[in-house]
């Protein structure tokens, strides 16, 4: 574990945990990252600190080489998956870019509740996770990375954001992890 410590003020973040891309082949079995994912929102929740469930439903303008996957979106594609047991108090943000701050109100969200530290869970590691790990660095928040409630499509993908970028916009920990640091740094 690289993970120093937990802002006494931090929000977890979720990042794309919904039907139609966790019916998608990953690298990582995901039920585990769901499972792991919803340890994590539990835990939050537990400690009254923000829960924010993110889900995607379209995609960014533009050309791209690479054929995007799940579009055109099928009925019920952007549903949350029902492992996350979506709360009243959680706060949704859904995109249609990769990060989940831009064009979303997500930063004002964070802000107002006095977040000042971000812990990130979803897919895909390399795409939506990372990109939303970067948004969150750049906007000066501490981002901590829970690298065994994430997975991709690509394993080098996955490798490399976790080994190579991450270490460079935050610091990564297990699900257990943070849950230990969690419960060490709030007492219960």
């Amino acid at each position: 574990m690289s993970l120093s410590t937990l802002d006494p003020r931090s929000a977890l973040i979720v990042v794309d945990l919904q039907v139609g891309i966790v019916s998608l082949p990953s690298v990582h079995p995901i039920d585990a990252v769901l499972h792991r994912a919803a340890a994590l929102c539990e835990a939050f929740r537990a400690r009254d600190l923000p829960v924010v469930l993110v889900n995607v439903a379209g995609a960014a303008p533009g050309r791209t080489e690479q054929r995007r996957a799940g579009l055109p979106m099928p009925a019920g594609w952007s549903e949350l998956s029902p492992v996350l047991n979506r709360q009243p108090q959680d706060h949704v943000v859904t995109k249609y870019t990769p990060g989940a701050f831009t064009g979303t109100d997500l930063e004002a969200h964070l802000r107002s509740v006095g977040v000042t530290q971000v812990v990130i869970a979803g897919v895909a590691t390399s795409n939506g996770v990372e990109v939303t790990a970067r948004q969150a660095y750049e906007l000066g928040f501490n981002v901590a990375l829970a690298t065994d409630a994430m997975t991709d499509m690509q394993a080098d993908a996955h490798e490399w954001s976790v080994t190579r970028v991450f270490p460079r916009i935050g610091e990564t920990a297990t699900t257990l992890e943070l849950i230990d640091l969690l419960t060490r740094s709030t007492g219960s």
